[in-house]
């Protein structure tokens, strides 16, 4: 298997030449590196100048958003298996790329493959072991805060990777077109999870491929920028990707969810930011839902086998943190 480690970087500072220089320190090195770099005004190519020398440099005029630059880096790595994706806040431990390879050479049917996400402020607990979708609508990393010692030490299904630092098949990220570029960035990797399932693929979250993540470096956690895009575009995850079957069952569990979050931010000072959030995700339903037709039009999985990997439980989603994998494989 040959891999190539995309990256998008969007004024990462000194962050993205830790990140490159984690790479250099692989066991198994990738086979190519992109750097796309989503036109950063700061000096984070400058400062990572050295490590860039034998990466391939794609720069980009304007922030397209982290959807589309990965889209772009996965065509310029067209000709390779697989690609690694490693947010330029993210710092690879020595095994992590061999321990995701090795994975994918077990299990060919898998088409996405988590990794063990500590976080670098306090790595003795976790940010992410792969991620929860529920069936409101509303998605989690599992794990996160949990201290990374009282997790499961083994292989095991979840929805979803973290993009963060993942791992896809080439042949399954082109099959259904690669990331939603309307997202531009937040729950963009959700929704790229949930379509291979559609398709019939699953996720394999692998213990033993760790990175460090910053978190939020960039996008800044819990910032009206995350907030507006991840509240938008949950709203477009929802009606895009659930099966009619089970869209109608579990509509009014999203309609409370979203109730919910309009209560919940003005809480927090963001009562503006979340109410533009819902109306520009009415606003992109028509698009949505036209984008929906082709999604279920080629749709492989039957609905009540995709519900098994959907968390459940009215209360789940208002106090997820802690969640068990889906299975071992």
């Amino acid at each position: 298997m040959t891999v190539a480690v995309l990256i998008v970087n969007w004024n990462g500072g000194p962050l993205l030449r830790q990140c490159l220089e984690s790479l250099e320190r692989q066991r198994r090195r990738p086979d190519h590196i992109i750097v796309v770099d989503n036109g950063s005004g700061d000096d984070s190519l400058r400062l990572a100048e050295n490590a860039l020398r034998e990466v391939q440099l794609i720069r980009l005029s304007t922030n397209v958003g982290f959807a589309r630059a990965n889209n772009i880096a996965a065509e310029a790595a067209g000709r390779f298996d697989a690609f690694a994706l490693l947010n330029p806040d993210a710092f690879a431990e020595p095994e992590w790329l061999d321990a995701l390879v090795k994975a994918a050479d077990r299990e060919p049917t898998v088409a996405a493959f988590a990794s063990q996400m500590l976080l670098a402020s306090e790595p003795k607990y976790l940010d992410g072991a792969g991620d929860s979708y529920h069936v409101s609508g509303r998605a989690w990393r599992n794990g996160h805060r949990v201290c990374a010692a009282q997790w499961p030490a083994a292989n095991s299904e979840v929805f979803a990777p973290c993009a963060a630092a993942a791992l896809y098949h080439r042949h399954a990220f082109n099959e259904v077109d690669g990331f939603d570029e309307q997202y531009f960035c937040y729950f963009e990797d959700v929704d790229l999870g949930f379509r291979l399932r559609l398709r019939g693929y699953r996720c394999l979250y692998v213990h033993s491929a760790v990175v460090r993540h910053v978190s939020s470096a960039v996008g800044g956690y819990r910032s009206n920028f995350a907030v507006y895009h991840g509240e938008r575009n949950a709203v477009w995850t929802f009606f895009k990707d659930m099966p009619g079957p089970l869209l109608w069952l579990y509509l009014p569990q999203h309609l409370a969810l979203n109730v919910a979050a309009l209560l919940y931010y003005p809480w927090r000072g963001q009562g503006r930011v979340v109410f533009r959030a819902k109306l520009d995700a009415l606003r992109g339903l028509p698009s949505v839902l036209r984008r929906r037709r082709l999604v279920q039009r080629t749709r492989r999985a039957n609905a009540w086998t995709l519900r098994r990997a959907l968390r459940r439980g009215v209360a789940a989603p208002y106090v997820a943190r802690y969640s068990s994998p889906l299975g071992r494989i």
